[in-house]
């Protein structure tokens, strides 16, 4: 049996020229900007043309383009090599850049699988990501006459290989400590507008089940889970990660980020993580900041990973893992 894997990911831009239509194409997305398509592609157009400078700034301190794509085909070429025992292709398809749905579904129809596994990267479901790479793939496999049949792999926040994966690179990480200082480990993952949650996306929730998981593992008590990334007008959800390293550094504590909801590096932890927050904690007293590093191709998540997707071509039955409160879980839409 020949199986195809489909790997989805955000996408980032490849070169300074790439920025402003990555960002088009991020805010063009039903599921960021909830506007009729009349207004939301002209306001898209807008947004990102007065975001552009400020994000060419921050990729430039990078090289100039993320290293997602390269990050994702490492996760793809690990988790080949994962299932050796079987028939199988991993693909990588991104939402914003290149490679897109349509791109990759033209690739895996030349390949004609029996079966394709669906798997986000995205450890933790919300509608603004898992959610709309798995529509906007089935549109494009529609498109491209795929027939075969497709099992979608909803979300996975306490998958026992990503929880491992994340206490072993903690346990390194915190291994750096300074003698005598305190540390709070601040649990940081991606924000969201608080009216998404509010429709009933459970993504918030399944953050804390990872929280939960990884804090127990590591027998920590000095802990909180924050939110970063916070763009726009709109109430995010919270507290937010400068918020929680201000009040760490007035506390006389040192910190240990972990990014508890993105399982490569780009830009969100590159930059945001490593550059703008470690300034601010020097700034805010901070006696020492530290930052894990994301999952990526650890053995411990690549397994873990492995294991779901044969869970999922075996048709194993799945039990829905968000309570009926979530009228927007993955569980039921997928």
């Amino acid at each position: 049996m020949r199986l195809a894997v489909i790997l989805f990911n955000l996408g980032g831009p490849d070169s300074p020229e790439a920025v402003e239509p990555f960002l088009r194409n991020l805010f063009r997305d039903p599921a960021i900007l909830s506007l009729p398509g009349p207004l939301r592609k002209p306001l898209a157009w807008l947004i990102a043309r007065r975001r552009a400078p400020v994000a060419r700034e921050i990729y430039a301190k990078i090289g100039g383009r993320s290293p997602i794509l390269e990050e994702t085909e490492a996760q793809a070429r690990a988790l080949e090599a994962a299932l050796s025992g079987q028939e199988v292709r991993v693909f990588v398809a991104m939402r914003c850049w290149h490679p897109f749905s349509d791109e990759t579904a033209a690739e895996v129809a030349r390949w004609q699988p029996d079966l394709i596994v669906l798997l986000p990267l995205y450890p933790q479901f919300s509608t603004t990501t898992s959610g709309s790479s798995l529509k906007d793939w089935q549109r494009a496999a529609r498109a491209a006459g795929i027939t075969a049949h497709q099992s979608a792999i909803c979300c996975y926040p306490e998958l026992p290989g990503f929880i491992e994966a994340l206490a072993a690179l903690t346990r390194e990480t915190m291994a750096k400590a300074k003698p005598g200082t305190s540390y709070r480990l601040l649990l940081s993952a991606h924000g969201l507008p608080k009216r998404v949650i509010d429709r009933g996306d459970p993504y918030q929730w399944q953050i804390e089940k990872t929280v939960a998981a990884l804090v127990e593992r590591l027998g920590v008590t000095d802990w909180s889970i924050c939110y970063q990334s916070r763009v726009g007008p709109l109430e995010w959800i919270g507290p937010a990660t400068d918020a929680e390293i201000r009040r760490a550094g007035a506390e006389g504590k040192g910190v240990v980020v972990v990014p508890i909801a993105f399982v490569s590096e780009h830009s969100e932890t590159l930059v945001e993580l490593d550059m703008e927050y470690a300034h601010l904690a020097r700034e805010a007293g901070v006696h020492d900041y530290q930052r894990v590093p994301t999952a990526g191709v650890r053995q411990e998540f690549i397994s873990g990973l492995a294991g779901l997707v044969l869970e999922s071509a075996a048709a194993a039955d799945k039990a829905r893992l968000c309570p009926a409160t979530f009228p927007c879980c993955g569980f039921t839409r997928n």
